[in-house]
């Protein structure tokens, strides 16, 4: 078997949003997270988001060029304004309850209230641009089990 090299972690993901100012204004100003870059990139704005502290990016990429022509743009646009293109990002927190509350209040759209889950507990929202995003405690066990 030939040898191969090990990954050793995600250091950056991508959903699509259709407004990088609006979204720049989201996932600072309500999730808390910082902007790691902010830069022209070519034909594309180069937009990426972090919790603070944490390696990992987020790209807030626009669909367009480089990697849409703008008929299929247009077809991730409509797909993301559904909730089923942008994909979903998942953040922990030490505390739901209050995370949720912060949430609420800030007008922020709910699909879900906190929950129970195998896996711990959690609640969902959208951005505006209708990504699914998780926020909750995960548990930790034995994947014996």
């Amino acid at each position: 078997m030939e040898e191969f090299i090990m990954l050793t972690r995600n250091n950056l993901s991508s959903i699509y949003v259709l407004d990088q100012d609006e979204a720049l204004t989201f996932y600072t100003e309500v999730l808390g997270l910082e902007v790691s870059a902010d830069m022209n990139f070519g034909p594309m704005r180069w937009l990426t988001v972090r919790v603070p502290g944490d390696q990992k990016e987020i790209l807030l990429e626009r669909p367009g060029a480089p990697a849409h022509d703008e008929a299929t743009a247009a077809q991730v646009r409509d797909l993301v304004t559904k909730g089923a293109g942008g994909g979903w990002l998942a953040f922990t927190t030490d505390d739901v309850r209050g995370t949720f509350e912060k949430f609420e209040a800030a007008g922020t759209e709910i699909t879900q209230e906190p929950m129970d889950q195998p896996y711990g507990t959690d609640f969902a929202i959208r951005d505006p641009f209708g990504n699914n995003i998780r926020i909750g405690s995960i548990k930790h066990w034995d994947q014996q089990e």
